[in-house]
C-alpha cells in the first residue's frame, strides 16, 4: 500500500455465534441466517447476496487470516472493528460481538501484517460507571497491541454517536471529564495518547466545533453515505449508485469546511438494508430504518470512480494524514461489503488496489 494514503475499512462482527444473540435468536444463530432469507423487493433486485467464500465463522483465526491476506494484498491497511458494550440485550453488561476480534483477528498468524482499531458503536446511552468499566477493558485488552492503529503517533478510537454519549453521561462537562479519565488511564498504562475521532452525524447542535474543542477531538469522519443521503432522491425503492456517489465530493468539502479538525472522507461500496426488514411485509417509502432506498448499479467500476474522487479530495485538501474510511468490509445485510460475492468476485477489492495500490 502506498505510504501516502491510509485505507481503513469498517468491520461488522456479527458473523459468528455469540451467546447473547443465541438467547434472542436461538442456538447457533448468526446474521448469515438473515442474509440467506432475504427476498427481492422489485424486478432485478439482487437478493439474497451470496458470499463467494461461503458463510464463514469470523471467530476462527483461519478465517481472519484469509480476510487479512485479501485486505492487505488489495491496499486495505486497517480494520475498524464495530465494537459494542452493554449491547447484548436486556440487562447484558460488558462486551458484545467481541469474539471476531479477540478470537479471530488477534489470534491470526498474520495479524501483524495489518492494523486494527475500535469504532465504538454506542447506539445506547451509557452511565459513567459503565463508561469507566468499558475503558478499563479497552486499555487492558487492545491498546497495548503492537498493531493497534496509530494516527500521528496516537491510538485511534472512534465514537459513533457523541450526542448519545453526552446524553447518557449528563452533559458536556460530564462527557469531558469521562474522556479525560480515559486519557489518564491510557497514560498511566504507559501508552501513547489517544486520537479521538467522531462521526460527523453525531456532532449535533448549533456549535459542533465547541464540542470538538472542549472534548479534545482530533478528527472527524463518516460511517456510511446513507447517514447523509437518506431520501435525498425521490426515487424508490431503487436508486442508482451514481446519484449518491456524485454528491459525495460536495459533502466531503462541506464537512471539511465545517470542522476545525481534519475530516477523513468516507466511500460507501453499497447500501441495501432490505434483508433486515420483515420479508413478508410490503416494502414501502417513508418508513424508518431498515426500510429505505436501495442502491443499484454499485459496480466495482462505479466504486473505483468514487475512490478516485476521495483520493483527489485528500490531495486537494492537503489532509494530513491522508486517510479514507470505507463502508464496509462485511456489512452484508446492509449491502455494504468488500468481501467477494458470487457476482463481482474480488472486483471491489481490485478497485481499491487500482486506486491506492500496495
Amino acid at each position: 500500500m502506498s505510504q501516502d494514503y491510509e485505507v481503513a475499512a469498517y468491520y461488522f462482527p456479527q458473523w459468528h455465534v455469540d451467546s447473547h444473540n443465541e438467547k434472542t435468536h436461538g442456538k447457533g444463530w448468526t446474521e448469515w441466517k438473515v442474509l440467506k432469507e432475504a427476498k427481492p423487493r422489485f424486478p432485478g433486485h439482487e437478493q439474497p447476496k451470496v458470499p463467494a467464500w461461503g458463510y464463514l465463522d469470523e471467530a476462527d483465526p483461519r478465517v481472519s487470516e484469509k480476510q487479512i491476506a485479501a485486505a492487505t494484498e488489495h491496499g486495505i491497511g486497517i480494520f475498524l472493528y464495530d465494537w459494542y458494550w452493554n449491547m447484548g440485550g436486556k440487562d447484558a453488561k460488558g462486551p458484545f460481538l467481541q469474539r471476531a476480534l479477540e478470537e479471530g483477528f488477534l489470534k491470526a498468524s498474520n495479524r501483524d501484517t495489518m492494523r486494527f482499531a475500535l469504532m465504538w458503536a454506542n447506539h445506547t446511552e451509557i452511565s459513567r460507571e459503565d463508561f469507566d468499566a468499558m475503558t478499563d477493558y479497552i486499555v487492558e485488552k487492545y491498546l497495548h497491541c503492537p498493531n493497534y492503529w496509530r494516527v500521528n503517533g496516537k491510538l485511534y478510537f472512534t465514537i459513533y454517536e457523541i450526542h448519545t454519549l453526552i446524553k447518557g453521561l449528563g452533559g458536556l462537562d460530564e462527557t469531558q471529564a469521562a474522556l479525560d479519565s480515559f486519557r489518564a488511564k491510557v497514560a498511566a498504562a504507559g501508552l501513547p495518547p489517544l486520537h479521538f475521532n467522531v462521526m460527523a452525524w453525531g456532532l449535533q447542535g448549533d456549535n459542533p466545533n465547541a464540542q470538538i474543542k472542549q472534548f479534545g477531538i482530533d478528527s472527524v469522519t463518516s460511517y456510511v453515505w446513507a447517514h447523509n443521503f437518506w431520501f435525498v432522491s425521490e426515487k424508490f425503492p431503487d436508486v442508482p449508485y451514481g446519484d449518491w456517489a456524485q454528491q459525495a465530493p460536495k459533502l466531503w468539502e462541506t464537512l471539511r469546511d465545517s470542522f476545525c479538525v481534519p475530516y477523513f472522507p468516507n466511500v460507501t461500496v453499497g447500501w441495501d438494508s432490505s434483508p433486515r426488514t420483515d420479508q413478508n411485509a410490503p416494502y414501502e417509502p417513508g418508513k424508518p430504518y431498515p426500510m429505505g432506498q436501495i442502491l443499484v448499479d454499485n459496480t466495482p467500476e462505479a466504486f473505483e470512480k468514487s475512490l478516485r474522487d476521495a483520493k483527489d479530495f485528500l490531495d486537494r485538501s492537503k489532509t494530513t494524514p491522508k486517510i479514507v474510511t470505507l463502508y464496509a468490509w462485511n456489512e452484508w445485510t446492509e449491502g455494504g461489503y468488500l468481501e467477494p460475492d458470487t457476482k463481482h468476485g474480488m472486483g471491489y477489492l481490485e478497485a481499491i488496489r487500482n486506486v491506492f495500490g500496495r
